[in-house]
């Protein structure tokens, strides 16, 4: 995901999984980055992504649970604009885009549009 170190979007990745609040305990164990990682570290990482609001955490006894503030398609929605945003002509970028898309995409972005026209 953009803007996420590898480890970070790992984390995500279980949150998102798991769909309820988690313990950092949790997330270790539910981690698979093929690389044998630190309790301590995936806390660090945990609360850089609470600082950068990308999670939210509650007290639960002497622990946080931890929960995604956004959904992954969320997140991904956050990332094309950023993209479009960084591309210097986003209307080009966005063209581009639609005229590369798949048969499939272009009907989503088609339904998707035409529940947004403002109704007259």
């Amino acid at each position: 995901m953009r803007g996420l170190g590898e480890l970070e979007a790992a984390v995500m990745d279980v949150l998102w999984h798991a769909g309820e609040p988690l313990r950092v305990r949790q997330v270790l164990e539910r981690l698979d980055t093929g690389k044998d990682l630190a309790y301590t570290t995936v806390m660090t990482v945990m609360d850089n992504l609470h600082r950068k609001e990308w999670l939210t955490r509650e007290r639960d006894g002497k622990a946080y649970l931890y929960a995604a503030t956004v959904t992954r398609a969320e997140a991904a929605a956050n990332a094309v604009r950023e993209i479009l945003s960084a591309s210097g002509d986003p209307q080009a970028a966005l063209l581009h885009f639609a005229q590369t898309a798949s048969a499939e995409e272009s009907d989503v972005l088609r339904k998707a549009l035409r529940r947004k026209a403002p109704k007259k």
